[in-house]
């Protein structure tokens, strides 16, 4: 069970001067800028391109990293994206969007534990982070859910754990119709 009204992605991450070269370069040539707009498109394979063409000059760069992850996510390469986005955070730990998204990325899986790890490391990263703040709260009510189906299974004559499942189904429902 996926997270309610999880966010998917996060922003592209504050890039630090450090690890975006691609500041330097004019708009149209800009590969953040090319790669919204190939995305804009629906030219995902076209977004990935510019994204990889780039890493190769340019490994270190933060928001093509990031935005390359995305477009994998998007391609339904989950693990591609999580392993682009744990290579992230290894490079820039104090990017709390990298995080977030993994934990996006193992809540749809069903690893809540996981999740909730790695939204952590995103709020401690930036205490701030709204995205991250609302996705731990998702979770939450993901795993009050999948608690509540579980006691229900065990113990199916029990009417209070019944009411307890239809809510925590009714508020996920109303959460991803909230986005």
């Amino acid at each position: 069970m996926a997270p309610a009204g999880t966010s998917a992605t996060s922003p592209a991450p504050e890039p630090t001067p450090s690890s975006n070269p691609a500041e330097a370069i004019t708009p149209e040539l800009n590969p953040a800028v090319r790669i919204n707009a190939a995305l804009r498109k629906g030219d995902k394979n076209g977004a990935l391109k510019i994204a990889d063409e780039f890493l190769v000059d340019h490994p270190r760069d933060a928001q093509v990293r990031f935005l390359r992850a995305v477009v994998l996510g998007d391609l339904n390469r989950q693990e591609d994206a999580a392993a682009a986005l744990e290579s992230l955070t290894q490079d820039f730990p104090e990017l709390p969007e990298p995080y977030n998204n993994l934990a996006v990325i193992r809540a749809n899986q069903g690893k809540f534990a996981a999740a909730e790890h790695y939204l952590q490391l995103a709020i401690a990263a930036r205490p701030n982070y709204v995205t991250a703040q609302e996705n731990l709260g998702d979770l939450y009510v993901s795993m009050a859910a999948a608690s509540y189906e579980k006691a229900v299974r065990l113990a199916p004559g029990n009417g209070t754990l019944k009411t307890k499942l239809n809510l925590t189904r009714e508020l996920s429902g109303k959460l991803r119709t909230a986005r």
